[in-house]
């Protein structure tokens, strides 16, 4: 059995990341590829929040036993058998830094490869970079959704180009210099 899975941030619409993964691959084994493929931090505790088509917590797994078991024993095709349809993974527990994993479901007629999980799809720069500042073009509001050297007629200002203003200037002691024949 082969799910597809579907990795996004809150509220980006500049990002996912879409895997088949093999109904036999533990969670552990998802995180590793998560975290190699999105450049996770390595050193940091780690948990799989899963949910069900309501948004009710159906379990929780992680490093250690949270009281369904921990991550390297659960294989996902028993989370969704258990109901989850969605996963909240903490790769940085510590911090709340956390991304959403939807079953989006079975791939009908899917072999199962030795490479699973595998990457199918991409969207956007890893998860870091939205952290750092980074805004993608689509989470923009419409009014700002224009490209570098077109003019937007809202942000353009007559005042920024007015010439008549000059500003005083000032010596290297940080003095002003007066024109004494204005």
């Amino acid at each position: 059995m082969v799910f597809q899975l579907r990795v996004t941030l809150s509220g980006i619409k500049g990002f996912y990341r879409v895997y088949k993964v093999n109904g036999a691959t533990t969670l552990y084994t998802l995180h590793k590829q998560l975290r190699a493929d999105l450049e996770f931090p390595q050193d940091q505790l780690i948990m799989f929040k899963g949910l069900d088509i309501t948004g009710a917590v159906v379990g929780r797994w992680g490093l250690f036993d949270l009281g369904a078991g921990t991550a390297d024993q659960i294989p996902l095709e028993k989370a969704v058998k258990a109901g989850v349809d969605t996963f909240v993974y903490f790769y940085d527990v510590t911090n709340k830094k956390s991304v959403n994993i939807t079953v989006e479901g079975e791939i009908p007629g899917a072999k199962v490869h030795p490479d699973y999980p595998q990457l199918a799809e991409v969207k956007g720069p890893n998860p870091i970079e939205f952290e750092n500042g980074y805004v993608a073009f689509e989470d923009l509001p419409e009014r700002q959704r224009h490209l570098p050297g077109e003019e937007d007629d809202e942000d353009f200002d007559d005042e920024d180009f007015d010439d008549e203003e000059e500003e005083e200037e000032a010596d290297e002691d940080g003095e002003e210099i007066y024109d004494e024949n204005e």
